[in-house]
């Protein structure tokens, strides 16, 4: 597709890099020591400030947006809004470029406030373990140093790039999707940096999507004695609904369904009258999508008339499925050729994981969407970061982009 050689130009940009990586590895543990979970809207704010202060010093515009509203059942199956924090959007246009590269990242972390993990620690002399530390504050790390070395080299006008970084990706970019879907728009190609889906740097290739529900069910309270059969069981309709669920694995391929919890009703001796059933659905793919919706329908209605209870379906689809095709093959395989240029073999799979990177593939643009650190156990106080990967992953997105900008037609038509 291209030389598999460094030419001057890239070679000075990355050796900058190369001398980055003390400063690359410090402000990872600093950002890290930031609490930014998802619901903490005060440490959301304070890594909006540092991320939009690197941010603006790449010459671009920044600007922080609100979020969308959003609101979901609580345990009683009320409505209650959901508060998210503030997003960031850089932009730098090159005119005339033939290619438009939306890089995106998240803020926030799954560790709240509360949480017991909160500071990092030292695994071994190229290991740390800590919150944050490659899902995804170093991945922005390394976003932020291969952007800085991609606008140091001569081709920093003959690309245009957009940057999200969002406070709400771990819940599902509900806040964030519109700013999402507007940059993606005029957008041709995803760069997302989530940590690499294993720790020897294999990349996400096809994705599943991921469909988050809550079904509210209100029955009638009775005496369980004197009167039970004047009640309604809310608890027994979304328990009959949560294993009809169950039985959607499988009805897809690729299709898995997770019961995930029910909450409602009280003392023993009334009947319950409110019930909130919440579930994941994971659909590999797009022509599932309305298959399973009209599914959840039907099911719904046909508990509500069985039950003779109010059943009501909240959420949706939030990532769309992302399938290996030929947008996304032709990325892939720049970025391998980008690998060879540095001594890296990349290779990629398949993962049942979600992410930003489908909501972009959704929207039309090739996206590759783990070019952050190397590391593993995210989402639990085992997280941890492979140190030398922040100057390597570093390198590898700056000399993507440096190879996007010398492209002279959009990446979806190369080899056309």
């Amino acid at each position: 597709m291209i030389e598999l050689d460094l030419d001057r130009d890239e070679a000075e940009a990355l050796a900058w890099i190369d001398s980055l990586g003390p400063a690359l590895l410090e402000r990872t543990l600093a950002w890290s020591a930031v609490n930014s979970g998802s619901a903490n809207l005060p440490g959301l704010e304070r890594m909006a400030e540092l991320i939009g202060a690197e941010l603006g010093s790449l010459g671009g515009t920044v600007t922080l947006h609100d979020p969308a509203p959003f609101a979901y059942p609580d345990a009683r199956g009320d409505l209650q809004p959901v508060e998210h924090g503030r997003n960031l959007h850089f932009r730098r246009d090159a005119p005339g470029a033939a290619n438009r590269v939306l890089l995106v990242g998240h803020m926030d972390t799954v560790f709240g406030v509360d949480h017991p993990f909160q500071t990092a620690r030292w695994i071994d002399a190229q290991t740390v373990c800590g919150p944050g530390v490659a899902d995804m504050k170093g991945g922005i790390v390394v976003m932020l140093a291969a952007l800085g070395a991609f606008y140091r080299s001569p081709h920093a006008d003959r690309l245009s790039v957009e940057v999200i970084v969002n406070a709400d990706e771990e819940v599902s970019s509900v806040g964030s999707a519109p700013l999402l879907a507007e940059s993606a728009q005029r957008c041709t190609v995803g760069l997302a940096y989530e940590p690499s889906a294993t720790p020897e740097g294999v990349l996400a290739g096809a994705r599943k999507g991921c469909a988050n529900f809550a079904v509210t069910v209100i029955g009638r309270a009775a005496h369980a004695g004197r009167n039970p059969q004047d009640g309604r069981n809310a608890i027994v309709a979304a328990a009959e609904l949560a294993g009809r669920i169950a039985l959607l694995n499988g009805a897809r391929p690729g299709l898995t369904a997770n019961p995930s919890r029910i909450d409602g009703g009280g003392p023993e001796n009334i009947v319950p009258d409110r019930a909130v059933l919440r579930f994941n659905l994971r659909l590999a793919d797009p022509a599932d999508q309305q298959w399973a919706l009209d599914t959840l329908h039907a099911l719904t209605a046909e508990i509500a008339e069985r039950h003779d209870v109010e059943v009501t379906l909240h959420g949706g689809i939030q990532r769309p499925p992302k399938p290996f095709d030929a947008r996304q093959r032709r990325l892939f395989e720049l970025v391998r050729d980008c690998g060879t240029a540095l001594d890296l073999d990349i290779v990629w799979q398949a993962t049942g994981g979600a992410c930003d990177g489908n909501n972009l593939a959704a929207h039309g643009l090739a996206v590759v969407d783990t070019l952050g650190v190397r590391g593993g156990a995210i989402h639990s106080d085992r997280e941890f970061l492979i140190v030398p990967s922040l100057v390597e992953r570093a390198k590898l997105s700056a000399l993507l982009l440096m190879r996007l900008a010398r492209l002279n037609s959009p990446l979806s038509t190369l080899g056309e």
